[in-house]
């Protein structure tokens, strides 16, 4: 059976609004930063970083991979609860599952430090999308398992349904909407792992 709809499966874990701040500020302080110096480096105010710090705000998944990759890391040693498995396989209803607004990322690669793969379910509820176009290095493919995703790459806009896929260098300015009625739901791939 499939999940179908956005939520943590029983027995997944995710980091709370606190387990967050907390990984931020140890991220920060580890790298040797101030939070102004983070704040230039990820193009967001201080105050931002201090809310999202002390669990007063929760950042967007664009914010969020700003702040993961000022930091030389990525989003999901920010989010992850527990390390990787033991096991090779990860059973549907253990899946971790990252929220952030309307989009949730059903992990299907667990993170961890110097992994190049990072493979997600994109769960992306109507109207809802990227926090804006991101950039980074490596490369991403996709293919779209449900409803209707808009994914815009530089100045170019597709339309994608059910069944199309897609493959592009990361370093091209990317982002995404779902412009359907349903929920979209894309499995979705890059190397190396950014968030």
């Amino acid at each position: 059976m499939r999940k179908r709809v956005l939520g943590i499966a029983p027995g997944s874990t995710t980091a709370t609004p606190a387990t967050l701040g907390l990984r931020l500020r140890h991220a920060r302080l580890v790298a040797g930063l101030t939070l102004l110096q983070l704040a230039q480096k990820a193009s967001c105010s201080e105050s931002l970083i201090s809310k999202i710090e002390r669990s007063l705000a929760s950042p967007s998944l664009t914010m969020l991979h700003r702040l993961a990759v000022a930091l030389d890391t990525n989003i999901g040693i920010l989010t992850s609860e527990d390390g990787p498995p033991d096991s090779p396989i990860i059973r549907h209803d253990e899946r971790p599952v990252l929220k952030a607004g309307g989009i949730a990322l059903e992990r299907l690669v667990l993170p961890k430090r110097g992994g190049l793969l990072q493979a997600n379910i994109h769960v992306v509820l109507p109207g809802e999308g990227s926090d804006g176009l991101i950039e980074h290095s490596g490369e991403e493919v996709g293919y779209v398992l449900e409803g209707t995703l808009e994914l815009t790459l530089g100045e170019t806009r597709y339309e994608l349904g059910p069944g199309d896929a897609f493959a592009f260098p990361s370093h091209v300015p990317h982002g995404y909407r779902n412009t359907g009625n349903n929920v979209a739901r894309v499995l979705w791939v890059n190397s190396p792992a950014t968030f």
